[in-house]
């Protein structure tokens, strides 16, 4: 991998794969719900949307129509910390795709007419989210650890919010947020660094500078949180505090977690689902963000088993604060991570999202030799001091279900906050 400045100060990220016939190009911008008030909530993901809603040279369908023309793929996303266009073609076809997603980030339209549009989409969006009780209560989760930090912010917003924003609010937002510090282009495939001056071609002419804002950690607030909602199963989400995305410390995370709940060997499926057929689904993940982090345990159960769910779940958390991670779960972790981590190389979008990600919110990176070493190199007392770095404190708890059979299931403290 090599690293790139344009005359601008734009920061490029390239990795060349001769042998590969694709390449997967990215642009970066380190903004995201983390970023907004609760009077803008849901911009990041609303700027995101009308990038590709037309460019003065481009429509719509245009923007399709290219991509589909030539066997592309062009997406975006929004996360709490950043957000990504991209796109990944053919490698012959890379200039066309540069020209389009260059035309989206500088020459949007934002017109009101699209605007209307895509702010019903976004609501359907929402709703469809809303319906689905295994997704929202992941962030009901993040009110329950963060409170009402932007960190807590759902990354969708909210339909009185987006109702509010007119094309002078995401230009103003745009102007503030997508500047030159703030953004990385990322490539990886059959390209070298003759791509500059495509790139300088095309971005030669960004020239929109910002300071970085000053950002504040979240304190973890162990509450515990319910939404009330006609389901078939109580979904329960316990939180405890992680590590931010830096520390030094995330591959003994990383082997906790798989140990945990991240796979199907792990304890938690083994001994809930497999052992005691007590829920289909049950896992564990860790996020990472820029200056803290949560390791949360997830599981979907019928309303008379969420006491039962809940009491092993934290049985077996203790177990392991109390012994540990035996050797041979640490080694198959080990090997397990290292495994997930060759194979996610042979994807070029992997490669481009791993640039992108990490020099945006990291500005380092490591080679995979690097990488592998710090993995082996993680020790027995090291794993064991991030179980007890987890549970330094009570877990936040959310739980969305059936209210009365919820509230009995789990016992008293849990504090409703909406009801449905």
């Amino acid at each position: 991998m090599n690293k790139y400045t344009l005359n601008n100060g734009l920061r490029v990220m390239i990795e060349n794969i001769p042998t590969s016939r694709s390449v997967a190009f990215g642009i970066w911008v380190k903004t995201g719900s983390r970023y907004e008030t609760k009077t803008d909530n849901g911009i990041s993901h609303f700027v995101e949307h009308m990038l590709f809603k037309g460019t003065r040279r481009h429509s719509a369908k245009d923007i399709a129509d290219r991509f589909d023309g030539i066997g592309g793929n062009v997406n975006a996303f929004t996360a709490k910390e950043y957000t990504c266009y991209y796109a990944k073609v053919l490698d012959q076809h890379l200039p066309i795709a540069v020209d389009i997603l260059s035309d989206m980030f500088f020459e949007s339209q934002l017109a009101e007419e699209e605007l209307a549009k895509e702010k019903n989409v976004i609501l359907e969006e929402i709703a469809m989210y809303d319906d689905t009780p295994d997704d929202t209560v992941h962030d009901l989760a993040s009110t329950a650890a963060f409170g009402d930090h932007p960190l807590a912010y759902s990354i969708l917003g909210t339909a009185d919010r987006l109702h509010a924003m007119g094309p002078e609010d995401l230009r103003g937002y745009m102007k503030r947020r997508y500047t030159i510090e703030n953004t990385v282009v990322s490539l990886a495939g059959n390209v070298d660094e003759g791509v500059l001056e495509l790139l300088e071609k095309h971005f030669g002419a960004f020239a929109i500078h910002s300071e970085a804002p000053t950002l504040s950690a979240p304190d973890f607030r162990p509450d515990a949180l319910f939404h009330g909602k006609k389901t078939e199963q109580n979904h329960l989400c316990l939180t405890f505090p992680g590590c931010p995305i830096d520390d030094p410390k995330m591959y003994a995370m990383t082997l906790l977690n798989n140990a945990l709940g991240g796979g199907m060997s792990s304890r938690l499926f083994q001994e809930i689902r497999e052992k005691r057929g007590l829920a289909y689904s049950v896992y564990s993940y860790h996020t990472s963000y820029a200056d803290c982090g949560l390791f949360t345990v997830y599981a979907g159960t019928a309303p008379k088993q969420t006491r039962d769910v809940y009491d092993l779940t934290m049985e077996m958390l203790n177990a392991a604060y109390a012994s540990g991670l035996s050797e041979a779960e640490v080694s198959r972790g080990k090997e397990q991570l290292k495994g997930n981590l060759i194979l996610s190389l042979e994807s070029t979008s992997s490669r481009m999202n791993r640039l992108g990600k990490n020099e945006l919110m990291l500005g380092r990176h490591l080679t995979l030799d690097e990488m592998i070493e710090r993995i082996d190199a993680v020790t027995m007392d090291d794993v064991a001091n991030m179980m007890k770095r987890i549970m330094s404190q009570p877990a936040a708890l959310a739980l969305v279900g059936s209210q009365e059979k919820a509230l009995a299931g789990i016992g008293e403290g849990i504090r409703c906050i909406q009801s449905s």
